[in-house]
């Protein structure tokens, strides 16, 4: 499987012709029965190695797009002439979105009773695996965790300004946020909290790892991430003396915001029978385990267990929006963080 930034070129270079070029040097990707392609939002890092079990368990040859949040416009372009056959998102809003667009088909995998109800979507076109929970990690050299806010909303309070980072409104973590906002607070009070938040932030970061880092270097007091981050930050040689808050852990408060991530079948997928054994091949315990783990982030099934490190979804209170409604949110959140004043990409 080619991989890393010389696949990222030969993409590149292929974009303005619209082809995906391969190991094999192919430009018909719909031609070759023993072969996957995969449109990934996220982080390669975390998607090849999986891939390359499953090339490896399979003998499918597997040719990935890395693509970032450019992914799901990619998809959407080329509906007409559908080029890949499962996208991984870090966002099951996206997820949710390309379904409620028709940009993908149903199909009950082997193994989909492992995933709850609310984690997948109704015709099953896709499923989550992996969770993570919008946290505050924090340096303990700068503040203790009985002066960190408690709550997200807190980061509206002048006395925070300057001391915290978040990312660019066009972040998955952030739309998957607002988006959980609105479900609790109505876009007004939502439009509110990201004017303030842009403002009183410090700064406004591309990622999460950077935010972590920053953090870490005692840069910032504190960071809006996502919880995994925090782990990937104990793990430096360096800069590691942090810790994290589950934010909305009151009585009557509503809870730490979840997000997932997770896999969906393409319409119209030119490779179908692969990427119908893709799904069921992801859903064996060892592979659910292995998506989750390369990020750090917490098992959808409940029958997996987390890394040491992290807490399981049942050790703290989580927002109750579903997350198969955060599709419905998702176009519409983009615009409300934009015309809040929260660039989605930073300038």
């Amino acid at each position: 499987m080619l991989k890393g930034r010389s696949f990222v070129a030969l993409i590149l270079a292929a974009l303005s012709a619209g082809l995906l070029i391969g190991c094999g040097g192919s430009t018909d990707i719909g031609d070759n029965p023993g072969e996957l392609v995969v449109y990934s939002a996220r982080n390669e890092n975390f998607a090849n190695d999986l891939l390359d079990k499953f090339q490896d368990d399979t003998g499918i040859q597997v040719r990935a797009l890395h693509a970032g949040g450019a992914a799901v416009n990619r998809l959407i372009e080329e509906a007409n002439n559908v080029q890949a056959d499962i996208f991984i998102s870090n966002d099951v809003g996206a997820l949710e979105h390309l379904r409620l667009k028709g940009y993908l088909q149903g199909y009950v995998s082997e193994g989909i009773e492992t995933i709850d109800a609310q984690y997948r979507a109704l015709d099953n076109s896709w499923f989550a695996l992996s969770a993570r929970t919008r946290v505050l990690m924090f340096n303990k050299d700068l503040i203790t965790e009985g002066e960190m806010p408690k709550t997200l909303w807190e980061l509206t309070d002048p006395k925070w300004e300057g001391q915290f980072a978040i990312t660019r409104g066009g972040n998955g973590g952030m739309i998957g946020g607002v988006s959980a906002k609105r479900y609790e607070w109505g876009d007004e009070r939502t439009a509110q909290w990201i004017h303030e938040v842009k403002d009183n932030a410090g700064a406004i970061m591309q990622g999460h790892g950077d935010i972590r880092r920053a953090v870490g270097a005692g840069e910032f007091k504190f960071g809006l991430v996502n919880n995994y981050y925090f782990h990937q930050q104990l793990m430096e040689p360096t800069d590691n003396n942090v810790c994290v808050i589950y934010p909305d852990q009151g009585e009557g408060e509503m809870g730490a915001i979840l997000n997932a991530a997770g896999v969906g079948f393409i319409n119209g997928a030119p490779n179908d029978e692969n990427a119908k054994q893709f799904l069921d091949w992801i859903l064996k315990p060892e592979n659910q385990r292995e998506f989750s783990y390369a990020s750090m982030e917490v098992p959808i099934n409940p029958s997996i267990e987390p890394i040491s490190e992290a807490a399981s979804i049942s050790d703290y209170q989580v927002q109750g929006m579903p997350l198969n409604q955060l599709g419905e949110y998702f176009t519409d959140t983009r615009q409300l963080i934009e015309e809040s004043g929260l660039d989605l990409e930073l300038r």
